[in-house]
């Protein structure tokens, strides 16, 4: 059961950051621990972006937009809705940074309680 839901989040994620930026990261590792759900994503950065980290100001610049462009999507409540009925919690906080050199992001949604991941779930 949690694999399930780690995926369905993986899925909900991965179609969020693909309809906000353009494209979803390539790869999704998702894992719940207690109100936190953790996701590690690969191969996040555009064609574009890649091009502007060859210089120190675009990597700065691609660095920032990027974290400050994820936060920005949680202020959405028809987005955070859909992750809260997933995960039958009420969302409080997002954490997130990117590496720009290794192309790995790492955001964490924070709940209000621990994700339940049991037959009482409706996932």
């Amino acid at each position: 059961m949690t694999k399930n839901l780690e995926h369905k989040i993986s899925m909900l994620i991965r179609e969020i950051r693909k309809e906000n930026i353009g494209n979803g990261p390539r790869e999704i590792n998702t894992r719940i621990v207690g109100p936190w759900v953790i996701c590690e994503m690969k191969g996040n950065l555009t064609n574009v972006e890649k091009f502007m980290i060859e210089s120190n100001e675009g990597h700065q610049m691609v660095h920032e937009a990027r974290t400050t462009l994820v936060k920005k999507i949680y202020e959405d409540t028809v987005k955070v809705e859909k992750l809260e009925e997933l995960v039958q919690a009420k969302f409080v906080s997002v954490f997130t940074d990117i590496n720009i050199d290794t192309d790995i992001a790492m955001t964490i949604y924070v709940f209000d309680k621990p994700i339940m991941v049991n037959s009482d779930n409706k996932n």
